[in-house]
């Protein structure tokens, strides 16, 4: 168990206060390692207490990842309060959807602003001290239209298709430092982002019947993956967008 230790390791992680970065947050304290929360809304403290609760250090941190500003200088605040960063989770993204006729610029430019640019800006940034460091784990959440190419979300599946690709380019570059750079890829979890799925019966239905695990995934089953791409366990894996989708891509 050895491997999955994350005991004496400081994980950032974007969009922790609900559904799978809260998730993600706990498993992370779970295997020991003390967090720091990148949020735009520093009241919501429900994950720095169950983190606290687990016996672990939480810091919050104030960052609006619609303000590319707030972004770039976030990296160096929570080193300035929390000492070091080992672990990278980029988490946070919303969602707009639209036929794509219909699909405003707005809409686009908030889309990939944050679902994607935040993501370079944090990693470009976090990049530097692990290189420096010569050690480093980056998790980015990537999507399954990261593969495929969704219905009526053209902005969210240009995001996350960059970043599978961004992640790959990173892994290139910085394995050589002691840094991996990897991706999760959730299926369809029954979280806020996929409300209007769940709430259009046909559709929900759908997705249901092609999901070979036969369920919806729920925020816990990201646990053990990012304890894997987070803890030594995944020491030789580089660039790899790991699907937690109970087996829809395989269908």
């Amino acid at each position: 168990m050895k491997l999955f230790d994350l005991h004496g390791q400081r994980a950032v992680i974007t969009g922790a206060t609900r559904g799978l970065g809260q998730s993600m947050a706990i498993a992370l304290a779970e295997a020991g390692a003390d967090l720091v929360l990148l949020q735009r809304n520093t009241q919501n403290t429900e994950t720095q207490e169950k983190v606290n609760q687990l016996g672990r250090e939480c810091h919050l941190i104030e960052c609006d990842l619609q303000d590319m500003g707030q972004v770039r200088l976030a990296i160096d605040h929570v080193v300035k309060q929390a000492g070091k960063i080992d672990i990278l989770v980029n988490n946070a993204g919303i969602q707009r959807r639209s036929p794509a006729i219909d699909f405003s610029e707005k809409d686009w430019d908030d889309v990939i602003d944050i679902n994607l640019k935040s993501i370079f800006l944090l990693c470009r940034e976090a990049g530097k001290m692990m290189i420096s460091n010569q050690y480093g784990k980056i998790i980015n959440i990537a999507s399954l239209v990261s593969f495929q190419g969704g219905i009526t979300v053209p902005a969210y599946a240009a995001a996350k298709g960059g970043v599978a690709q961004l992640t790959k380019a990173l892994s290139n570059e910085w394995a050589k430092f002691g840094i991996n750079v990897n991706a999760i890829a959730p299926g369809y979890m029954a979280t806020d982002l996929n409300e209007a799925l769940l709430n259009d019966e046909n559709r929900s239905r759908q997705i249901l019947e092609r999901i070979p695990a036969e369920r919806w995934g729920n925020p816990d089953d990201m646990k053990g993956a990012v304890i894997f791409l987070a803890s030594q366990a995944s020491n030789y894996v580089n660039g790899h967008v790991l699907a937690v989708d109970g087996g829809w891509l395989g269908r």
